[in-house]
């Protein structure tokens, strides 16, 4: 099928041979729950029409294929995030607030987040994040070009750690524990000798497990807030 959008023309929306009336939206929050409860081999038109209880072919008239849908849900993700923010006056709380809003969407749906969080959406959603995100940097004082890059800095690190950390929910319990316990065992118990600085720091080690996506936006932000006034 060609690229690009469906028409609005074949996006009426019609009952399915199960009755139910299918939807852009509905279709989303069917793929949603087929992702989280069955993993990202769940994405296909046979498992979502079956789901649906539709006709397969009938998704085509919603969405070109596949890769479409994923770009739908990678935009309800961004959506969520978005939904009830409203950035004040200080653009740095904006800006946390904004990237906790959006690491706290993709962990909502870790089997989602591994597809969705490298992809651009060219939608609606996503062209709000993007307006929003350069507004605050335009209102920090930043010009054209420099509003661009750190928003591209700021949202590639808060994706990178969304990614991440969602990947790492999605993790089978016994191997997501395992990685957690290995700083506070495996590595409490490596040679002095060969590993000195792990030694100094073993007691702290365990932070390691904790995430580092909140720090890390913290860093990028003070590095912002100390770039406003440089000349640039």
């Amino acid at each position: 099928m060609a690229e690009g959008r469906v028409p609005a023309e074949r996006r009426r929306r019609r009952p399915a041979r199960s009755g139910v009336v299918l939807s852009q939206e509905l279709i989303v929050d069917r793929a949603l729950t087929l992702v989280a409860q069955q993993g990202p081999e769940a994405l296909s038109v046979r498992r979502l029409g079956a789901a649906l209880g539709c006709d397969p072919s009938a998704l085509y008239r919603y969405f070109h294929n596949t890769d479409d849908l994923l770009l739908a849900i990678a935009d309800r993700l961004i959506g969520e995030a978005l939904d009830g923010f409203e950035p004040g006056d200080d653009w740095v709380a904006g800006l946390r607030e904004m990237a906790h809003r959006i690491h706290g969407s993709y962990r909502a749906h870790p089997r989602v987040a591994a597809l969705a969080a490298y992809r651009v959406t060219r939608r609606p959603h996503e062209f709000r994040a993007v307006d929003t995100g350069i507004g605050l940097l335009r209102r920090a004082g930043f010009d054209e070009a420099a509003a661009v890059r750190h928003y591209a800095a700021f949202v590639d690190t808060v994706l990178g750690h969304a990614a991440l950390d969602a990947a790492q929910a999605a993790l089978p319990r016994e191997r997501r524990e395992g990685d957690e316990e290995a700083w506070t065992s495996v590595y409490q118990s490596v040679p002095e000798a060969e590993y000195p600085q792990l030694a100094w720091a073993s007691g702290e080690l365990g932070r390691m497990a904790e995430g580092a996506f909140a720090e890390a936006v913290e860093l990028l932000l003070e590095g912002l807030a100390g770039r406003v006034d440089v000349p640039r």
